[in-house]
């Protein structure tokens, strides 16, 4: 039987956008502030030679329009003032996530509720800076000795990691507006909107080389139904469930009796949605940035962790696919799964598992059957983000096309309109209810008046 609030969903239409004054508003600001970060990654760094930066970006298309560039929104390939994009945030929310899962005092401070919450965060914060800073020195390095700087020196380096660090602040500062006051994930549709912003480039190269004859119709046809193959499977096993039934008793409040009842707790199969991927990708992507600029005067050291960890390397490919699993486990416990806090809220709603105690025995078995869902989500997500880069390795085709970018591209879009969607619901039920008052009141005025 249909609920009443899958009816609603399904009558939602453009008509109900239009009254729904406060998602409209949420829209048109999360549009606006996006509009700023794109506007952001075609203003260039000081000091950089435009001509060079163009000849070299020419000459070393792959690696440019590669992983680094595909997450900076064609930033870097710009040198823009967001070349160093919201990877340095992503990594510091890594570092302090791990570390609050190990350090008792951060962990305590993970149970103090939204005042420990800030805390964190204040702490993510800084560790972006100090990442910041590091990884764009170390591009204004790489930078001067690819000769792509008009007048390389101490003063270049010093405006290059204030440019740099500053413009990750702000695309950090526009992730948490649009997260508060717009709609979705702000971090997330960040990366989506410049991945998106750069597909059409890379559908215009990808169509040229078959053109140039350097790809057959064969293999064009083939990576076409790849994608489409490969987005329709991560729409499915994103919208994939598996229900825990949940039990209510009957319960006496006052003189009103409620029947016992019967639900569903609703276990995603990726409980972490992109966030496994964008985080094991980032990993990858420091030694990369670096030795991207510096031409021919990478160390050694560095050229061999380029040899073995580049993009499309056997290590690569296994290091990747262990961060993926590793993150799908962790941020499922840690952040959008905790079995305790769930077994908790059950217990203080008296629900219950059927033939599980409340408390620790519910935790016990929800984590049991948390653990078997994730095998084939880390799995799921494994396969989607590695066979589309085994075959791009293998056909040379554009990093856009890889599972990586499908991946947070439908599931961006998925929890984006889930959100709209949940809006509309809230603004439909408002309306609901002031008509109710509203006939409430009408009755009272038309109540027969005594003589």
């Amino acid at each position: 039987m249909v609920s009443a609030a899958e009816q609603m969903a399904a009558n939602t239409s453009w008509a109900a956008l239009g009254k729904a004054t406060d998602l409209r508003n949420r829209i048109l600001f999360t549009l606006g502030l996006l509009i700023v970060y794109r506007l952001g990654t075609f203003i260039p760094v000081p000091g950089i030679d435009g001509g060079a930066l163009q000849a070299f970006v020419e000459e070393a298309g792959q690696g440019i329009a590669g992983m680094v560039s595909m997450f900076t929104g064609g930033a870097l390939g710009r040198m823009g003032i967001f070349a160093l994009g919201i990877m340095p945030y992503i990594s510091a929310s890594i570092i302090v996530q791990l570390l609050t899962a190990m350090v008792p005092a951060l962990e305590q401070l993970k149970k103090e509720g939204e005042q420990g919450r800030k805390k964190i965060n204040q702490y993510t914060r800084y560790g972006t800076v100090i990442l910041a800073t590091f990884q764009a020195y170390g591009l204004a390095v790489s930078l001067e000795a690819g000769d792509l700087v008009t007048d390389p020196g101490l003063f270049f380096r010093a405006s290059c990691v204030i440019t740099l660090v500053g413009g990750t602040m702000f695309l950090m500062w526009l992730g948490e507006q649009i997260t508060a006051r717009g709609i979705g994930n702000g971090i997330s549709l960040i990366i989506f909107v410049g991945i998106i912003a750069e597909v059409p480039a890379a559908l215009a190269q990808f169509f040229a080389s078959g053109r140039s004859g350097a790809l057959s119709p064969a293999v064009i046809i083939g990576v076409i139904l790849m994608v489409v193959v490969t987005f329709t499977f991560v729409v499915f096993m994103e919208r994939a469930l598996r229900k825990i039934t949940i039990q209510y008793p009957r319960r006496q409040q006052g003189l009103k009796i409620s029947e016992a009842q019967q639900s569903h707790l609703p276990v995603k199969v990726n409980p972490a949605g992109v966030i496994p991927a964008i985080f094991a990708s980032s990993l990858l992507l420091l030694p990369t940035t670096i030795a991207t600029f510096s031409g021919q005067q990478t160390s050694p050291i560095m050229s061999t962790i380029l040899a073995y960890f580049g993009p499309g390397q056997p290590l690569y490919l296994l290091f990747f696919g262990a961060m993926i699993v590793f993150f799908a486990y962790f941020y499922t416990f840690n952040v959008s799964f905790k079995v305790d806090d769930v077994a908790d809220n059950l217990k203080n709603q008296n629900g219950f598992v059927p033939g599980i105690r409340p408390g620790q025995k519910t935790a016990e078995y929800l984590e049991y059957v948390v653990n078997r869902v994730l095998v084939l989500g880390s799995l799921y997500l494994t396969a989607v983000c590695l066979m589309p880069e085994i075959l791009r390795g293998e056909l040379q085709i554009p990093f856009y096309f890889g599972g990586t970018s499908v991946l947070i591209i439908v599931s961006v879009a998925m929890d984006t309109i889930q959100q709209a969607q949940s809006h509309l619901l809230a603004h439909q039920y408002e309306g609901l209810i002031q008509k109710s008052q509203l006939r409430g009141r009408g009755k009272k005025k038309r109540s027969p008046v005594r003589r």
